[in-house]
């Protein structure tokens, strides 16, 4: 009896141990993963870096200027060219071509025959950024 007790005894404290060195085990693994997520986020974020860089290299005035001399037909803009947003007319009304037709074909009550512009703050500028 006192032999079963002491192998008893014995894998009591062997089992507990064997749990520990997997959860440490585990750990480690876990452990190692993370460090390579972080080594692939630091990466992709210098890739990000790279691309920021080359986009700016190629997307420079200087450089941009040259590509359309080179390739487009294209004239210098004047001065007499340049007016004020003021100067400049109102939109013309939209008209709505299928309220049109439904109404021609008598499908639908009578629209006013445009679209209706939403407040825009009463100036031109509004809505399109505020430039």
């Amino acid at each position: 009896m006192l032999r079963y007790l002491n192998v008893l005894s014995v894998m009591a404290l062997v089992g507990p141990a064997i749990y520990a060195y997997s959860i440490k085990y585990e750990t480690m693994r876990y452990s190692a993963e993370i460090v390579k997520i972080q080594h692939s986020i630091e990466r992709e974020n210098d890739r990000i870096v790279m691309l920021r860089a080359e986009w700016a290299y190629l997307t420079r005035p200087g450089r941009v200027q040259a590509l359309a001399d080179r390739h487009l037909d294209m004239q210098a803009v004047a001065v007499d060219q340049v007016v004020k947003a003021s100067d400049l007319p109102d939109r013309a009304a939209r008209v709505d071509v299928i309220g049109r037709k439904l109404e021609l074909l008598g499908l639908a009550d009578p629209p006013t025959g445009t679209i209706e512009k939403k407040a825009t703050g009463g100036t031109p500028a509004a809505g399109r950024g505020g430039r």
